[in-house]
């Protein structure tokens, strides 16, 4: 029988026949925070944010890593199989530990047994978005159109499986129209064909879609939001535009493997929500629209638990499924 020498890492530091990470007084060397989408999406953003902020608390480099691919399965796997040491974390996002688990068949890792929650970090709303060139002006005119041309129309996606995926399924479903699906690589490149008119609709979360929408490049529809977002403060939700059975939105939090020695957990939460009451970190926030969402590793694994629940939901109303 193979044995998973990185799942015994915590048992030998507390037989002590390794040297505790408290011990070696962590950190000691660099830490890489693992993003697993391409750069340039909001994912990517978030961590670059955080990441920046935590490492002179933290008195060693974060190094961000972007491991995209697989609708973002194959970074999370990475760290879920990583030596759980506090040196390989991850910015864990809804599609991680939600929509990707609910909606692929057979997933190297498991969402909840083989991670370690740290702290959430922030709640973002995504946008529905349709290129200028289509005259949709919001989003019942889409809905009519999209009704006049079933498959006409097609959306971007950061990948199957992903939040952005479940997202427009859903909301296909509950609006009773057909989208042709083109997944993507990332959120970065699906955005770059949405502007240049390849895709004809895209959802995206807020703080990488705002400048766009800002600048005329793409039309904001609706808002996945509990409430409107004060940066487009005339973009309904779309529980206001008819669609009250849609998700809340997304999030970004901190994670770790599963094993993570407690007090680095504690160090790594400490240091994240130092960082979030930065003052500059907040001020960045607000720009993006998104909001803080600093809380304990126990709140955040209950967080992580109704979000799979709820797309496992949305998976099977939808009949999505990915391999």
């Amino acid at each position: 029988m193979k044995i998973k020498l990185h799942l015994l890492w915590p048992l030998l530091c507390a037989l002590g026949l390794l040297p505790s990470t408290q011990a070696l007084g962590y950190p000691i060397k660099p830490i890489k925070l693992v993003v697993p989408f391409p750069a340039g999406g909001s994912t990517d953003m978030v961590a670059r944010l955080l990441a920046e902020r935590m490492s002179p608390l933290l008195g060693q480099a974060m190094v961000v890593e972007n491991r995209g691919g697989g609708g973002s399965v194959m970074g999370a796997d990475a760290v879920a199989k990583a030596r759980p040491d506090g040196y390989t974390l991850l910015m864990a996002t809804v599609s991680t530990h939600g929509a990707s688990p609910a909606i692929y068949k057979k997933i190297p890792y498991d969402p909840i047994k083989d991670f370690q929650p740290i702290t959430n970090v922030m709640a973002v709303p995504s946008v529905l978005m349709v290129h200028p060139k289509l005259p949709a002006k919001d989003i019942q005119a889409f809905i009519s159109l999209a009704k006049a041309a079933p498959g006409h129309y097609s959306y971007g996606s950061p990948g199957a499986g992903t939040l952005g995926h479940a997202n427009v399924e859903s909301f296909t479903q509950l609006a009773g129209i057909q989208l042709l699906h083109v997944p993507y690589k990332g959120a970065g490149p699906a955005m770059n064909d949405a502007l240049a008119g390849q895709v004809d609709v895209l959802t995206d979360n807020l703080p990488s879609a705002l400048t766009h929408i800002q600048a005329g490049r793409l039309r904001a529809l609706a808002v996945l939001s509990p409430q409107r977002s004060p940066l487009l403060p005339q973009v309904p939700t779309y529980r206001e535009a008819g669609f009250k059975d849609m998700s809340e939105g997304g999030w970004f939090g901190l994670m770790a493997p599963a094993g993570t020695p407690s007090i680095v957990v504690k160090t790594l939460m400490e240091a994240a929500h130092k960082a979030m009451l930065d003052p500059s970190f907040k001020q960045r926030t607000d720009t993006l629209g998104g909001l803080s969402m600093a809380n304990t590793p126990e709140e955040f694994a209950l967080q992580v638990k109704t979000a799979l629940t709820r797309y496992q939901a949305i998976a099977k109303a939808a009949q999505m499924q990915a391999d």
